[in-house]
């Protein structure tokens, strides 16, 4: 299990093949990457912020939990933060287990996770100025099936 918080940009194909690399009791490996969206084409750039070692020891411990609860052989987790332009690569999950409904199911938790519990605080910076980013609804409904 490795987990990286960092500011600089990681290479989602060299993480990818490192991971698979020494996934060798794993029947299938599942990586998602979240991605710095322009919705609108008014966004300047992110601004992400977070608490050091607090941060760290609450996604390990939801990763563990990931671990157990679907017999990982194995996890990664990197989150970016500091500044990010849009299409920048904020966060990678990538899970391996025997089975791939346990890869899918345990990747899917810990990106509902990292997107609505982790302790990170997103500022999206625009033409019109600077908003904090709010917790969605539709994000939390996510999380609770869990």
């Amino acid at each position: 299990m490795r987990l990286s918080v960092q500011p600089q940009p990681f290479d989602l194909g060299a993480e990818s093949n490192a991971f698979a690399a020494q996934a060798n009791r794993a029947g299938a490996i599942v990586t998602f990457t979240g991605i710095v969206r322009n919705t609108d084409g008014a966004l300047i750039g992110m601004e992400i912020e977070h608490y050091p070692g607090m941060t760290e020891v609450a996604i390990a411990a939801i990763m563990d939990t990931a671990m157990a609860r679907w017999s990982l052989t194995d996890a990664l987790v990197i989150h970016r933060h500091g500044s990010l332009a849009p299409g920048e690569a904020i966060m990678m999950v990538a899970t391996a287990a025997p089975h791939r409904a346990a890869a899918f199911a345990a990747a899917e938790f810990l990106m509902d996770y990292l997107k609505s519990r982790a302790p990170f605080w997103k500022k999206e910076v625009g033409e019109n100025g600077a908003e904090w980013v709010a917790a969605l609804h539709d994000d939390e409904q996510s999380l609770a099936r869990w």
